[in-house]
């Protein structure tokens, strides 16, 4: 089957929704990114990134009855043995209170020990219960500080040590070429385009 050219992203999360819409409306992907048309609850009951997108995007082509992108991200830190992971985004109130939750956490362990990474899955369902999901990480370590304005939410506290910066630090053009996001979206555009070659199709 030929791959969809808009996808409606199952969430109204405007950072998403732009970070998604550079990623994978670029010239060489050919995908358009639309809102949805309506806000949809989705319960997140996975064990994982990709189960939990997988959820989003089935509810949003169930609902919606079109080809539906969905993506579930998160911080996994080693010394906290992979938290807060799926619960990310529930971690604290807001993107200030779970980086001061995050930092208080690590408080006193060394550099050596605050590696993380941040991952991202992605997935596109169809009205028919077809789906795709693909997985990208991108590795790093956690500052003892927030550095930069840039990004939202653990950005400022997440160093790419090969820039020596943060995400909170990288022009947006720059971390969209290496971001947990950017490698999943080039994962998913290579899946959409050949699906043939893998098992990636679910039923």
């Amino acid at each position: 089957m030929n791959a969809p050219t808009t996808l409606v992203l199952a969430s109204t999360n405007a950072h998403k929704l732009a970070e998604l819409t550079a990623l994978l409306s670029a010239p060489d992907a050919g995908l358009t990114i639309a809102p949805p048309p309506w806000t949809l609850e989705v319960e997140e009951t996975g064990e994982s990134f990709a189960a939990n997108a997988l959820l989003k995007a089935k509810a949003g082509a169930a609902s919606f009855g079109v080809a539906c992108l969905a993506d579930d991200s998160g911080l996994s830190v080693d010394a906290l043995e992979g938290r807060p992971g799926i619960h990310s985004a529930r971690y604290a109130e807001t993107d200030a209170a779970r980086i001061a939750k995050l930092l208080g956490e690590l408080s006193g362990v060394p550099a050596a020990r605050r590696g993380a990474a941040f991952v991202c899955a992605m997935a596109v369902a169809w009205p028919d219960g077809r789906a795709v999901v693909v997985e990208g990480r991108c590795e790093g370590r956690i500052t003892e500080a927030p550095a930069g304005l840039g990004g939202f939410g653990y950005d400022p506290v997440f160093l790419v040590p090969e820039h020596g910066l943060t995400f909170g630090e990288l022009p947006a053009a720059v971390k969209n070429t290496l971001s947990h996001r950017a490698r999943a979206a080039t994962l998913l555009c290579e899946a959409l385009r050949q699906p043939a070659r893998g098992q990636a199709f679910l039923k």
